[in-house]
């Protein structure tokens, strides 16, 4: 399993760094193919409530079109989209052939099509900011030293839940651990590549966001699959299971970190 994880990631790595550096088309059809594969994982596990799986990514990958590439247009793309989805799903439902259990078609539905890709849209925001490269490999690093130093920490040192209904390995040792590396990870990055981009009082407070958010956004992530009744949310990855549960950190963290940038300008 090691070994196997090892492999992927040697793989994988250089893939998704050569999208951060090159930006622009290369980084948002990574991003689009990653959330696409986020909504498909995340309707098999959300199967108990019948959501319309095929109008959900056929929704979902058009959302996703449609925030990149109509940046122009005078409304608001948010609420249109949102809109434009429950219209369609609501229409499935009136013209459908049993209304029963409908709310919970719709609203299954629409998580997938509407929250998970404008989520990870977030990604793509910050890659097309100014220093947005810089900014990518910051919540990148930041979100996987958090991730590996909070699952060493609680695995050797854990002995309180942190939730115990939805992640029983999840511990408080562990979720304080990933908090103060998250930060020290951040605060790495502003002295290795982005003295000239954030202050080391912003980059403290972006690697404390992050590493908050991000672990509260994983832990969303296992109140889904806890619902599903799954461990992984997939197989797609060799050695890590499915492409949502390596990028569940980031529904959260993304909006968050993009936003928290806005305010510190």
């Amino acid at each position: 399993m090691l070994l196997t994880r090892m492999l992927t990631a040697i793989i994988g790595m250089p893939i998704i760094l050569m999208c951060v550096y090159c930006g622009n088309v290369p980084f948002y059809i990574m991003m689009l193919i990653i959330s696409f594969l986020c909504v498909h994982e995340y309707l098999i596990i959300s199967k108990k409530y019948n959501p319309h799986n095929v109008v959900s990514l056929v929704m979902a990958a058009a959302f996703f079109v449609f925030l990149y590439f109509f940046k122009d247009i005078p409304v608001n793309k948010v609420a249109v989209a949102a809109v434009t989805i429950m219209l369609v799903l609501f229409g499935i439902e009136v013209f459908g052939k049993n209304p029963v259990l409908c709310i919970g078609r719709i609203a299954s539905s629409f998580l997938g099509a509407f929250f998970i890709p404008l989520t990870l849209m977030h990604i793509v925001y910050i890659r097309n900011l100014t220093n947005g490269m810089e900014l990518t490999f910051f919540i990148f690093i930041v979100v996987w030293t958090l991730d590996t130093m909070a699952y060493a920490f609680g695995k050797i040192f854990g002995k309180h839940k942190l939730a115990k209904n939805v992640s029983p390995k999840k511990t408080l040792e562990g979720t304080a651990a990933g908090i103060v590396f998250g930060i020290l990870a951040a605060v790495a990055c502003r002295y290795i590549f982005m003295c000239d981009i954030l202050t080391l009082q912003d980059a403290a407070i972006l690697g404390l966001v992050v590493a908050v958010v991000g672990q509260f956004s994983d832990l969303a992530e296992s109140l889904i699959k806890r619902d599903g009744s799954v461990k992984d949310s997939g197989k797609i990855i060799p050695g890590h299971g499915g492409v949502f549960d390596r990028f569940d950190s980031y529904m959260f963290a993304a909006p968050a970190m993009y936003y928290a940038l806005q305010l510190l300008k």
